[in-house]
């Protein structure tokens, strides 16, 4: 079987996606895992729990694609309409598999809860559909064949399309499609508009063969350069975007950070794991988001001792050794404080590195020389200290999330430029 261009729609069902209320995250992640396999996500629809709604979407994708795959609307109460649709769009009758029903109870007997008909009415499905074993919960997913078109339909519960589509679903289409491979590579760059890269990068990507895009991923204070080809071939293909990547490279190298599709705060883990060091952080205006983004990394206990959320004066009087002198003269967002700040979580928590932020997200609490966005971030080790004031023009979310990014990078050049003690010296 030859390889050729396999297209999948995603459709996502429900209200809440529409108004807002629930963020859409399986299409990104069910996009990605496809792409790891060939299978080209080129169209992704919302709908919402509208049963026309969802029907001439399910007869639109269906004509578009070789694979349409579903979440949503497949729970226990009135407004999950999915299951009875597709029954009816596949012209089935709804039947109760038994390997379901059972899983269904032994889910409620193990959790100790009494068990509604509701509840057991999650193991009737169409009759003319292959059941998709759900571990993690109690609707199944349902795989239906339809004009030479797969339709697979799963539940919206992230967990649960998660683990329908990794024991099932990937598995299943490589056996019934031979997709094209598809080959990325990225850099990740810092300090550094993406308008002015591309500039850069001119010549390079006029010389790029037609089957090789390169594309540009922005993300405040970072670009994603990734190249991207499809082809027959696998070898062949990845021996050639290679040579691609390495001369790109060699064009971004002052301000590449990683060769790598890696978050920062996996560049900042690697890092740390590799030299045997540990960073703390002291945070007023990001409140704990910098620990957090640290912490969603596995085994992040290794390198990560700790943090200091000091927000008031008093905190940071207490907790890092803020003179209070200082905090009246300066105010808290100020070099000087975002100074003591460092310095205390460093001794406080006995680390070779460490972050510290102070700064006004807003929407108010603004002065006339510090506006929302005014920012100071410090980054310090044993000898070394770094301090940089920033002006942030967003939303407080998204200043939060800025405050962050910039102290990663500010901490990666830090780390960098530290010398790694030698473990073998006499004391």
């Amino acid at each position: 079987m030859s390889a050729t261009k396999v297209l999948c729609s995603i459709i996502t069902i429900g209200d809440e996606l529409l108004i807002g209320q629930t963020i859409d995250t399986n299409s990104a992640w069910m996009a990605q895992e496809l792409n790891k396999v060939g299978i080209w996500v080129h169209r992704r629809v919302a709908v919402g729990d509208d049963a026309d709604a969802i029907w001439n979407c399910l007869t639109e994708e269906g004509s578009k694609s070789n694979i349409v795959l579903i979440t949503g609307g497949l729970g226990p109460t009135a407004d999950d309409i999915t299951k009875p649709l597709l029954c009816r769009f596949f012209e089935g009758k709804m039947v109760v598999h038994e390997p379901t029903l059972q899983h269904v109870k032994d889910i409620f007997t193990f959790l100790k809860r009494p068990i509604l008909e509701r509840n057991l009415q999650q193991a009737t499905v169409p009759d003319n559909c292959i059941v998709l074993h759900n571990p993690k919960g109690t609707a199944p997913g349902m795989w239906f064949e339809k004009n030479q078109v797969i339709y697979v339909s799963m539940p919206g519960v992230p967990m649960e399309m998660k683990s329908i589509m990794q024991t099932s679903v990937l598995e299943k289409l490589l056996q019934k499609f031979s997709p094209e491979t598809i080959v990325h590579k990225t850099i990740l760059t810092a300090g550094m508009g993406e308008s002015f890269i591309a500039e850069r990068l001119i010549s390079f990507e006029n010389n790029l063969p037609a089957h090789i895009k390169l594309a540009y991923l922005p993300n405040y204070s970072f670009v994603r350069l990734r190249l991207t080809a499809m082809a027959d071939d696998k070898l062949f293909l990845e021996n050639e975007i290679t040579g691609y990547h390495e001369q790109l490279k060699e064009l971004v190298k002052d301000i590449m950070v990683i060769d790598q599709d890696h978050t920062i705060e996996k560049v900042i883990a690697d890092l740390l794991v590799s030299r045997n060091q540990t960073v703390s952080t002291a945070e007023s205006c990001t409140g704990g988001y910098i620990a957090h983004c640290i912490t969603s990394m596995a085994g992040s206990s290794s390198y990560y001792n700790g943090s200091v959320i000091a927000y008031a004066y008093e905190a940071k009087e207490d907790l890092l050794g803020v003179p209070h002198h200082d905090l009246l003269q300066y105010g808290a967002v100020s070099e000087v404080i975002v100074t003591h700040m460092v310095k205390g979580v460093l001794e406080k928590l006995k680390t070779d590195f460490a972050i510290a932020t102070t700064g006004i997200m807003g929407p108010g609490g603004e002065t006339a020389d510090k506006p929302v966005g005014t920012v100071w971030i410090a980054v310090a080790n044993k000898t070394t200290v770094t301090a940089k004031k920033f002006h942030f023009r967003y939303n407080r979310e998204k200043n939060i999330e800025l405050t962050t990014l910039n102290a990663f990078e500010m901490l990666r050049q830090l780390i960098l430029n530290t010398v790694v003690p030698d473990q073998h010296a006499e004391d």
